[in-house]
């Protein structure tokens, strides 16, 4: 089976990727430099080779072990903190990936599925959101996220080369089987953080915005399992290497559940009280983000099998049981 370079493949949506493409039957190794992967996550079927994007010998390195794709997750993603420090996420989300599709194309390597973000569209114009709404990212994070697709794209028309960008809605979840147990070093994600109130890990939280014009005044986000991900970009590999065209396809369920929805939900499998409060609403948050998902169910045969939210938290939770 093909040999895939997972990078980025130590941390949280990296190392279920890893678990999909090893119980798929593909060979896969690890290219990580550790700092935000735990090595825990580390599966021992898979290789692991300590690097960083940002050094092209290295990357070089791993591309010449008879690599038949990437896979490439690394990117850093809080959204406030491309706002305060831009040199940040320019060095490692852009400068990161020229290193990577320049190494791809010195090793021969054609094929690369990358992790892309609901972000490179901004406000929502009209919903749900579908790969022809206009692309406006509203952060830095979410420009480096297009600048990205449209280096790809460039380089799917220059050289002889192809891609997918998968564009996430809200990853959440951990592997039903707790094969991985590694959790987010400091999370910035809604549900992470309601599991360290939950485990007393922090005081507790803040819900951003009471008032927004949804059922019950809070933000309504689509929220797709992290196994279900991990299906998608194994599906995304097979479809690369089978007809060789690029695409930038939604990935979610279509489905919006509210802020508050989750903090319910999660006390209810929890069995008690979560202590949070409201706060004002956070520049820039749109009411709600639901994803159109019809493309990719289309172009990789895949569809998400976690549709509950329930079942969804109840994975984060069995982690903690």
């Amino acid at each position: 089976m093909p040999k895939i370079l997972v990078i980025g493949g130590a941390g949280y949506i990296g190392s279920h990727v890893v678990k999909e493409l090893l119980e798929g039957g593909y060979e896969a190794v690890v290219f990580d430099d550790m700092s935000s992967g735990q090595e825990v996550n580390l599966f021992k079927e898979a290789g692991f080779i300590k690097g960083n994007i940002l050094d092209k010998k290295a990357l070089d390195g791993a591309m010449s072990q008879n690599i038949d794709a990437v896979i490439h997750l690394a990117g850093k993603k809080a959204v406030g903190e491309s706002m305060e420090n831009p040199q940040k996420y320019a060095e490692n989300n852009l400068n990161g990936v020229v290193n990577i599709v320049n190494s791809m194309v010195d090793n021969d390597v054609k094929h690369i599925v990358f992790s892309s973000s609901a972000a490179v569209y901004g406000m929502p114009q009209y919903l749900p959101l579908d790969e022809k709404h206009p692309l406006n990212p509203m952060s830095f994070y979410g420009y480096t996220k297009l600048a990205t697709e449209n280096l790809l794209a460039w380089y799917a028309k220059l050289k002889d080369f192809n891609y997918i960008a998968l564009r996430y809605f809200n990853a959440v979840g951990y592997a039903a089987d707790k094969s991985i147990t590694g959790r987010e070093k400091n999370p910035q994600n809604l549900l992470p953080i309601i599991m360290e109130a939950a485990t007393g890990k922090r005081d507790g939280f803040a819900i951003f915005g009471s008032d927004y014009d949804t059922p019950d005044g809070t933000c309504l986000r689509d929220y797709i399992h992290v196994s279900d991900l991990a299906s998608a970009h194994v599906a995304a590999i097979k479809r690369l290497m089978t007809d060789k065209k690029s695409y930038s396809l939604n990935l979610g369920t279509g489905k919006g559940i509210s802020v508050k929805q989750i903090v319910d939900a999660t006390e209810n499998i929890i069995g008690k009280r979560l202590n949070y409060r409201y706060a004002a609403r956070r520049p820039g948050d749109p009411a709600i983000v639901v994803a159109k998902s019809d493309l990719a169910q289309q172009i990789l045969n895949w569809k998400p099998k976690y549709t509950n939210i329930e079942d969804i938290i109840q994975t984060v939770w069995n982690l903690e049981i």
